[in-house]
C-alpha cells in the first residue's frame, strides 16, 4: 500500500527553510558538528541533516528542541513574557466553543 505524499504551500516551505537556515547558522557559530548536535538532541546525524535542509516531514518538536539547544529564541526571548502569552492564549481559548460543528442547513443566497 503506497503512502500518500503531503504537499506544502510555497509559504510553508519558505518558512521551514528560513528556520532550518537559522539552525544551521547557530550550530556553526557554536562550532558544533552535526554529530555533536545530534548527541545533545538525542537524535541521529541524518536527522540533523534533514532539519538543516528544511525537511517538512521532520518532527516539529525536534526542530524546537534543537533551536532551544542552540539558543534560538522561539516566539519571545523572555520566559516570563512567553508564560504570559501562553496564559493569555489559554484564556482566549477558554472563551471559545469547545466544539465546532458545521451546520448542514442550506444557505439562502438568491437575492
Amino acid at each position: 500500500m503506497g503512502r500518500n505524499r503531503r504537499t506544502y504551500s510555497a509559504h510553508t516551505l519558505k518558512a521551514i527553510s528560513l528556520f532550518a537556515t537559522q539552525i544551521k547558522i547557530a550550530r556553526k557559530k557554536q562550532r558544533w558538528s552535526e554529530m555533536e548536535l545530534a548527541e545533545r538532541a538525542g537524535t541521529s546525524r541524518s536527522t540533523i541533516r534533514q532539519i538543516e535542509k528544511g525537511s517538512p516531514t521532520t518532527e516539529l518538536g525536534l526542530y524546537f528542541e534543537i533551536a532551544s539547544l542552540l539558543g534560538i529564541a522561539l516566539f519571545d526571548a523572555d520566559d516570563n513574557r512567553l508564560n504570559t502569552l501562553h496564559d493569555n492564549l489559554s484564556l482566549q481559548l477558554a472563551l471559545l466553543p469547545k466544539r465546532i460543528s458545521s451546520e448542514s442547513s442550506e444557505v439562502f443566497d438568491d437575492f
